[in-house]
């Protein structure tokens, strides 16, 4: 299969782009604001357009992030389905399953940022990167950043998976 270091190339950068407009442009302020709350650390929210406040918990929290996930991955689908047929690579419907299901999964995973109990900051925490988790000056965000490198090295996974019985016309 000589053509699958482009199809990979393609598609990592095709996932990498739904994943930015997914993340920055589809989510919703609700969901970006309450995806980590839990009923330990409820998350007020401020409508911008009626200006209620409402306090919201672990369910909300969950389900908050599962909407951002599934809209994020929708968005990854459309953007990867649409610019592979313009570029003419054929994605076995299987391969982009089993890509979209990683990037969804380990989206909820890493996103799920219930404060002190959030996958990224135990995984910050015991490799010594708490700290810088936990980063917020100097114009930086510890926590966005390494979430963003969580992001990427599992799309570059899912991109590996999505080439598998890949062809081009």
């Amino acid at each position: 299969m000589q053509h699958r270091p482009a199809v990979f190339a393609a598609l990592l950068g095709l996932t990498r782009a739904g994943s930015a407009i997914g993340d920055f442009w589809v989510q919703s302020d609700f969901c970006a604001r309450v995806k980590g709350a839990s009923d330990d650390h409820p998350v007020t929210y401020l409508d911008p357009v009626t200006e209620e406040r409402t306090t919201h918990g672990t369910a909300d929290g969950r389900k908050a992030c599962l909407q951002h996930c599934l809209t994020y991955t929708a968005t990854q689908a459309i953007v990867a389905g649409a610019g592979a047929r313009a570029l003419g690579i054929r994605v076995h419907p299987a391969a982009a399953a089993a890509a979209l299901a990683i990037s969804f999964g380990t989206h909820y995973a890493a996103d799920r940022r219930v404060q002190g109990k959030g996958l990224l900051e135990r995984i910050a925490t015991k490799t010594g990167k708490g700290g810088f988790y936990k980063l917020a000056d100097f114009g930086m965000n510890g926590a966005f950043h390494l979430d963003s490198a969580w992001h990427h090295g599992w799309e570059t996974v899912a991109a590996v998976v999505a080439t598998t019985k890949a062809t081009t016309r």
